[in-house]
């Protein structure tokens, strides 16, 4: 089984990962911001699964000195690191030219800096060790410029996405792999008023799919399948005010 780190785990899909994880025999580096949490869940995990080993500690993934940090303690302590999961993200964003660049920068720094930290991080581990398997969560709002609220977010997603792609071709031949996942709406902290949509999926059903493609070790996954790969299809060729009525 596989040691596997997660960011952002204190909560929604990344809580829900974990559990899932150790349901199927895997140990677990989680981190999060919210240590508080972090100890409910390896609780939890521990009681329902005893034979799984779980590392905790917090990670403020904006704190890129922290970021090598504790992915190189989790190492250390842990024996290695099979998998790392980039996770943690943030939901904020107003509509571009509205006076709210401070909350579109934020989005911006913890999406991609933050993520470029985890992956140079999970990078440096992985190189050492001539294996292992990096997972980028990205978005199915990563397909195409989006307008509104999401629009910085999307853009992140997008960068994220492409980030990992060019770490994939990096390591192309070697034993280290690269996944990155587009989930669509699934139930979690971020989902805000979107969780009334008839397309939002249960967090269980969402992280399920989500953690059958990690499993698979897919180059590229939309997640769940359905309805989220033919909406996929068709959100890249819809005309842009029928792409603004729909968000």
């Amino acid at each position: 089984m596989s040691t596997i780190l997660i960011t952002g785990a204190s909560s929604g899909l990344g809580a829900e990962m974990a559990r899932q994880f150790a349901a199927l025999g895997h140990d677990l580096a989680l981190c999060a911001r919210r240590t508080d949490r972090l100890d409910e869940l390896a609780v939890e995990i521990t009681t329902a699964h005893p034979q799984a080993r779980v590392g905790i500690k917090a990670l403020d993934v904006t704190d890129h000195d922290a970021v090598f940090r504790v992915f190189e303690e989790f190492r250390d302590e842990l024996g290695g690191i099979d998998k790392v999961v980039v996770n943690a993200g943030l939901g904020k964003g107003q509509p571009l030219g509205t006076g709210r660049f401070d909350a579109n920068r934020e989005t911006a720094e913890t999406n991609f800096i933050g993520a470029l930290a985890q992956t140079e991080a999970a990078a440096q581990i992985f190189r050492a060790q001539n294996s292992g398997h990096l997972v980028m969560v990205s978005s199915f709002s990563a397909l195409r410029g989006m307008p509104r609220n999401i629009t910085t977010y999307a853009a992140t997603k997008a960068a994220v996405a492409h980030l990992a792609e060019g770490f994939r071709a990096d390591v192309h031949g070697t034993p280290i792999k690269v996944t990155v996942l587009y989930p669509g709406y699934i139930v979690s902290e971020m989902s805000g008023t979107s969780a009334r949509t008839p397309l939002m999926a249960s967090t269980e059903k969402g992280v399920r799919a989500m953690v059958e493609a990690i499993e698979k070790e897919k180059k590229s996954a939309v997640v769940p399948a359905w309805p989220w790969v033919p909406l996929g299809f068709a959100i890249k060729r819809v005309p842009v005010g029928v792409l603004r009525r729909m968000s």
